[in-house]
């Protein structure tokens, strides 16, 4: 994973410098963000990885499967990633083109997993503890996993709050071992 996060950070750092010249932060960070939920799709990624296509043909496919019509320097950065290999990289380029987002904003995301779906006004009520805690603006990322049995697990930046009982079970499985 550092790997590709490694690979996709020039990318970024570019595409970064030339939205906030062009004060489109914003605008850049939806665009990646639907452009690389196409890329994560597995039949997606399966189609664009097939040896037998062209540059032409992987452009022409992928500029298809988008549902609105990119800007022209969104064409020209799709190209670009299609030339250089680097087209399926684009979840890990919109992630760090968000990071530095955040950075710039004194922002941050705050990826919240739940066991159970979460209502408005209960992420509301995190995110405002969080940001006290942080002392940062938190955007929320909300998923759902039933595997964590109850409770939230946070992630923000590299800090991790994990309160789900799956957490607390495995804690207690370590000191029933040790």
């Amino acid at each position: 994973m550092a790997e590709l996060s490694t690979v996709a950070r020039p990318y970024a750092e570019a595409l970064f410098a030339m939205a906030r010249e062009d004060d489109a932060l914003t605008q850049w960070s939806e665009l990646l963000a639907s452009m690389a939920e196409v890329v994560a799709l597995d039949e997606v990624r399966e189609a664009l990885d097939n040896p037998t296509l062209s540059h032409d043909q992987r452009y022409e496919l992928f500029i298809g499967l988008l549902e609105a019509k990119l800007p022209e320097k969104a064409q020209n950065f799709a190209q670009l990633l299609i030339h250089n290999g680097r087209l399926l990289l684009l979840p890990a380029i919109a992630r760090q083109f968000d990071l530095l987002r955040h950075e710039l904003e004194g922002s941050a995301l705050a990826e919240i997993t739940s066991a159970y779906e979460l209502s408005e006004d209960q992420v509301n009520d995190l995110i405002a503890a969080l940001q006290k805690k942080f002392g940062l603006k938190l955007e929320a990322e909300v998923t759902v996993d039933a595997d964590l049995i109850g409770g939230v697990r946070v992630k923000v930046g590299d800090q991790v709050l994990d309160t789900s009982v799956q957490a607390q079970l495995a804690h207690m499985r370590e000191k029933l071992v040790s």
